[in-house]
């Protein structure tokens, strides 16, 4: 105990307390940009009228593509600085965004999210990283991270209320400008208020690990959403060996390598490898549901855009709340019961969110996403402080962009598998003969746009999805409750590498 004296902690300053302030916001920005659109969907389907297929490629293309290069771009701001990644992340997080809110084609629209979730890979691991590297102080970096997951569960849930203001008095693409006027801030904040941090390592990235890394969650996820979306044919197969294939090659060289890309040794520690799995568990199942949530408010509820998103805020208010406990609940339970807690607390949310969905009122959903949102706050904050906890200090960029990556991979899976699901419950609860169109069977937007509003058509369409809608929140309750249980099993109740002694 007395050893840990030789290494002094020095405590954050304000100016470093400012600077968290700057790598919050980027979060935030990053969590509205992968939730914001779920509220344009509607009117998005009415101008470029996209297939239910091409709904579900423009709102997870983004997190493919920030779960595929997390990894790579962690490793490239150990190398040359995840102060200058951040700030190069964010100019072109801006240039995309404008590209994004001026697309005129569906394929348009879905390459220029692309090349946002490559500009957001830069940013995610960076600010974690920048976290450890700042906050020494265990107590403190705790506080920090709660600051930071709050940006990123409150920022996530928050984007459809932005969505909605927005989209009160302007077209959809202003979801995306809104962003350039943040990016702005954060370059110059952050170039005032941010210290630069580098890893150890300074040999090359390997870049055959680098495309193995993408090629093992890309076509993996395809084949999920061609075989929902279109049935099974050869591509689905085909789609999933070549996903299966690069994963193992990536693990195998990775072993293999001086300095990999991912340090499977990391995964040795139970603190760290049981957070990554029932963080990316959680996130799965809270962000496919999201996805189609806002569409079920002002689609079936008939909120308009605003308030769709508001209806949406208790999950918000509640994952900001729990800053003010986290602390001493990671002391007084420790951060395996924790996060096994927040968890379990988080499934009997979503258990009563499909029960609710079915209800006339509205306030049965809102105690139920208060309860996710409380639950998700809590499991999140502590299991991203046991990934940064637990990972040596010269591979916090490394280790961020694991977590990270799991965090990117949850959201993309789960619109892409909780999401298709939900198309197959609604099509499958759909009972129209063949002459009422295709519109109507692609999906509730579609029919929303081809039928008068008071069709019983439509009526039957939107009980069709409430159901789907329900069964994928019953299915979201079950992986919660999955994920509570590896966290009591796998995650210790004291965290690695957060054995400093205060003064």
């Amino acid at each position: 105990m007395t050893q840990t004296t030789a290494t002094p902690i020095r405590r954050a300053s304000a100016r470093e307390w400012a600077g968290l302030g700057v790598l919050t916001l980027a979060v935030v920005l990053l969590a509205i940009d992968g939730t914001v659109l779920a509220l344009a969907v509607p009117s998005l389907t009415a101008d470029l009228d996209p297939t239910a297929t091409q709904v579900l490629w423009i709102g997870d293309v983004y997190s493919f593509a920030l779960a595929g290069l997390l990894v790579t771009m962690g490793n490239v701001a150990d190398r040359i600085g995840r102060k200058r990644l951040l700030l190069i992340g964010s100019i072109a997080f801006g240039l995309a965004s404008a590209a994004a809110a001026f697309a005129t084609t569906p394929e348009l629209l879905i390459a220029a999210r692309v090349l946002l979730g490559i500009a957001g890979a830069t940013l995610m691991p960076s600010t974690l990283s920048l976290v450890r590297a700042v906050f020494r102080d265990a107590r403190q970096r705790t506080t920090a991270i709660a600051v930071w997951s709050a940006g990123a569960t409150g920022g996530a849930a928050a984007g459809p209320l932005v969505g909605g203001a927005l989209l009160e008095h302007f077209w959809w693409g202003s979801v995306f400008l809104i962003n350039i006027p943040v990016t702005v801030v954060i370059v110059v904040a952050g170039a005032i208020l941010l210290p630069e941090s580098r890893g150890g390592a300074r040999t090359p990235i390997d870049l055959l690990s680098a495309v193995l890394s993408v090629l093992s969650i890309v076509p993996l996820v395809y084949a999920v959403k061609h075989l929902v979306g279109h049935g099974f044919d050869w591509t689905v197969p085909v789609a999933a060996l070549i996903g299966i294939a690069a994963g193992w090659w990536f693990v195998r060289r990775q072993k293999g390598l001086a300095t990999p890309l991912i340090d499977l040794q990391l995964f040795r520690i139970p603190a760290f490898s049981g957070a990554v799995v029932a963080n990316s568990l959680s996130v799965f199942a809270l962000s496919g549901l999201l996805f189609f949530f806002s569409q079920y408010l002002q689609l079936v509820r008939g909120f308009p855009p605003l308030l769709a998103g508001a209806a949406e805020l208790p999950a918000t208010l509640a994952s900001i709340a729990v800053i003010a406990v986290i602390g001493l609940l990671a002391r007084r339970v420790g951060p395996g019961r924790s996060i096994g807690l927040g968890l379990a607390v988080a499934a009997v949310g979503m258990a009563g969110l499909a029960f609710a969905e079915g209800l006339p009122t509205y306030w049965g959903i809102a105690i139920a996403l208060a309860v996710v949102g409380l639950g998700v706050g809590v499991s999140m904050t502590l299991a991203t402080d046991a990934v940064v906890a637990a990972a040596p200090r010269e591979r916090a960029g490394a280790a961020s962009a694991i977590s990270e990556t799991g965090y990117e991979l949850g959201v993309a899976l789960g619109i892409a598998v909780l999401g298709s699901l939900q198309t197959a419950f609604y099509r499958a609860n759909l009972d129209v003969p063949a002459s009422a169109g295709t519109a109507i069977r692609e999906s509730l937007a579609s029919a929303s746009q081809v039928l008068d509003g008071s069709s019983p058509l439509l009526e039957h369409a939107r009980v069709a999805f409430t159901g789907g809608m329900q069964l994928a929140s019953v299915c979201a309750a079950v992986l919660l409750a999955v994920a509570a249980v590896v966290a009591l099993r796998v995650i210790p109740n004291r965290q690695d590498g957060t054995r400093e002694q205060d003064d």
